[in-house]
Parts: C-alpha cells; sequence; structure tokens
C-alpha cells in the first residue's frame, strides 16, 4: 500500500522549526548545480583560490551533493543573523590604533552552534515521518555549515535566502548580508522553492571600489589572493608587502565590501547571545594584543574561530596593523623587544612594522568610506 503523505504541509513545518530554533529564514531546492559547477571549475582554473587547495579536491562534491552524500534529493538552507547590535565597526577601522576583528569571528565559533541547530532540525523532520519513510540503510539527514566540500552559496540562492552580490556574498533584501548560512542535506522529496530572489544590486560597484586592496578582478569574482580575508586568515606564510599597508588594522578578516553595501541598511541585530562580542575584542588595542604570550592567545580564544589562524599568524597580522599605527615609542619598544623571540616569518613582518614606524612621512593607507544610508 502506498503511503499518502503531505510534502507540502512538512515543508512549511521545516520553516516553522527553523525559526523556532534560531534561523531567520529558511528554504528548500534540489541539488542541481551544474551552472555552478562550470563556474567553480573557471575559478579554479584562474588560481584564484590561492593556498585553499580544498576548494578545488574532493571531485565534484562541492557541486553535486549526492557525490557527498547518497541519496541526497534536497538541500534544506538556512541563514542565522549573526551582526552585533553596535558594532562601531567604522569607528574602529578610523582608529589606527586599534585592532578590527571580522564582526562574525566576535563571539563564539559558529560551526558547532548552527551545525547542532540543523541536526536538531533533522531529527524533528524524521519524528514527523511515519515508519514507512523514516530513513532505511545509508538514508540519513546531514548538516552543514562551512565545514565540507558544500556550494553554500549558491544553495542559499537557489532555496530563495538572496542573491549573490557583486562581493560574491548572498543579499537579501530584508536583511542585507551580515547572516551565517548552513545547510541540511536530506534524502526526502520535499517540495523546492522555486520563488528566488531577483538580483538587485543594479549598476551599484560601492563594494567593488572600496576593497583597500582590489581584490575583485570583475563584479561577482573574488581573486582571494588579495582579499585581506584570506590573508589574514587563511595564509599561511609572509604577506606581499604591497598588501601590508591597505590591510590597516585589520588582523582577522575585512567587512569593507558588506560594511558600505547599501542593502544592509535592512541588515537585524543578532539575537543569539553566543554571537555577542567576547574579552573585548570589539574595541580592542593592537599593542595590548600583540602583548599576549600564547598561553594568553589560546585562553582568550578559547571556542573562538579566531583561534584557527594560530599564534604565529595572530602575531604577523598584529605586527602589520602596528606597522601602520602611528609612530609611537611604546609600539617601537614592543617590536624590538619581539624580535628573534618569534618566529623568522613573523620577524619578516616586526622588521616592516619597525621600518614602517621609522618613516613618519609614509603614505596613508586607504580608509572604508562611510556606509551607503
Amino acid at each position: 500500500m502506498t503511503t499518502v503523505f503531505d510534502w507540502d504541509q512538512l515543508a512549511r513545518d521545516i520553516k516553522r522549526w527553523g525559526r523556532e530554533l534560531g534561523f531567520q529564514q529558511v528554504g528548500i531546492t534540489d541539488t542541481d548545480l551544474a551552472q555552478q559547477e562550470r563556474a567553480l571549475q573557471a575559478w579554479l582554473a584562474k588560481g584564484y583560490q590561492g593556498d585553499m587547495q580544498w576548494m578545488g579536491e574532493h571531485g565534484n562534491k562541492r557541486t553535486r551533493p549526492s557525490d557527498l552524500i547518497p541519496g541526497t534529493l534536497r538541500v534544506i538552507s538556512a541563514r542565522m543573523d549573526y551582526l552585533p547590535g553596535d558594532t562601531q565597526l567604522i569607528k574602529i577601522l578610523k582608529s589606527p590604533t586599534k585592532a578590527y576583528f571580522s564582526r562574525y569571528a566576535l563571539g563564539r565559533d559558529y560551526h558547532k552552534l548552527i551545525r547542532k541547530r540543523l541536526a536538531t532540525l533533522g531529527q524533528k523532520i524524521e519524528a514527523a515521518l511515519p515508519d514507512e519513510l523514516k530513513p532505511q540503510g545509508e538514508q540519513q539527514m546531514r548538516a552543514f555549515t562551512d565545514s565540507a566540500p558544500v556550494a553554500e552559496k549558491p544553495l542559499a540562492a537557489k532555496a530563495g535566502l538572496g542573491w549573490t552580490g557583486k562581493h560574491t556574498l548572498i543579499l537579501n533584501d530584508k536583511a542585507g548580508s551580515w547572516f551565517f548560512l548552513g545547510e541540511l542535506y536530506s534524502y526526502l522529496p520535499l517540495p523546492i522553492d522555486v520563488s528566488q530572489q531577483p538580483n538587485r544590486c543594479g549598476d551599484c560597484t560601492a563594494c567593488l571600489k572600496v576593497c583597500p586592496t582590489d581584490a575583485f578582478p570583475e563584479p561577482y569574482t573574488l581573486d582571494a589572493r588579495r582579499c585581506i580575508s584570506y590573508l589574514t586568515i587563511e595564509h599561511k606564510g609572509a604577506i606581499a608587502e604591497e598588501f601590508r599597508e591597505p590591510m590597516g588594522n585589520r588582523v582577522f578578516g575585512c567587512d569593507d565590501c558588506q560594511a558600505i553595501c547599501p542593502w544592509n541598511k535592512y541588515a537585524q541585530a543578532t539575537v543569539e547571545t553566543d554571537f555577542l562580542p567576547r574579552h573585548g575584542l570589539d574595541n580592542p588595542d593592537l599593542l595590548a594584543l600583540f602583548e599576549w604570550d600564547e598561553t594568553t592567545f589560546l585562553k582568550n580564544t578559547e571556542g573562538s574561530a579566531i583561534r584557527r589562524i594560530g599564534f604565529e599568524r595572530w602575531q604577523r597580522n598584529l605586527a602589520i596593523g602596528l606597522g601602520n599605527a602611528p609612530t609611537q615609542p611604546d609600539i617601537i619598544a614592543a617590536l624590538t623587544r619581539a624580535l628573534g623571540q618569534v618566529s623568522p616569518m613573523v620577524d619578516e613582518h616586526i622588521h616592516w612594522a619597525l621600518q614602517q614606524q621609522a618613516n613618519p612621512t609614509r603614505r596613508r593607507r586607504r580608509k572604508i568610506k562611510q556606509p551607503i544610508s
């Protein structure tokens, strides 16, 4: 006997359960990413991934969900706001003795929180199924958030969560772009959301023009090798000198292309307390952070996405920030004390920073403009 089941009602329940679990929006899409697969291959062929070799690994699993999790028919895509209510973003970027951290990294690491919520959503879904439709054999629901070869942004756009902006991030006409994405791979034949948000970037190129390192060779294309987020987080070696002054005081990531985007006037403050700033990292002094030892770094970044860069890259990034700060005896003294006490790679950046501190006529670094309102 064929089981009659109301899939439309289940889809509505999934979105309601998602909201109850703290997601601002949930959408459902199929797994056809053929167009995005061609675009990814073209991007990789140009070497824009830099050292992120994992972007080209795993065959086609990134754009073929059923290759990653066999039996996947649908992807449930969800977004969760992360921006704290008062981030003083522009104020910190314009304060050269302060350290700037991407706003997503101010609180606890989002990976576990979002995966746990999505896993709970999967459990709710399976609990609602009649016995005949419950998972059999290898069938399973799997939750992801920036943690596996998953094409998060294309899937989010297909699921109706927004459109891909010229800065390559997902934009939502009611929420901007300050949100995390997560996915639940499903074997269930759920009805898909066919209504997608149209691209509303228009003629605006603010995000492209504001980039301190000119990381966008063309709209909708990011050359990660020039991106400050990549340089401060993913890149493990020395940072090329051409990028050091434009980095300014950005120690972990960069938000300039989001901060300037007019759609972010609709961004909503997060209601997740775990995403609120910790250890004063929303307004810290570069020099104070540079004087942390490794034990202090590990203690104060416990449970934070910042810890993933490790102490060496932490020191490297802070040395660049201090080199870009106004000339101060305390900064020169701290940099000098650290020479020879750090790795050769960090030493190189400290030498550069000392040269910058000794050159009062160095050119002014490019600063972010005021956001459009």
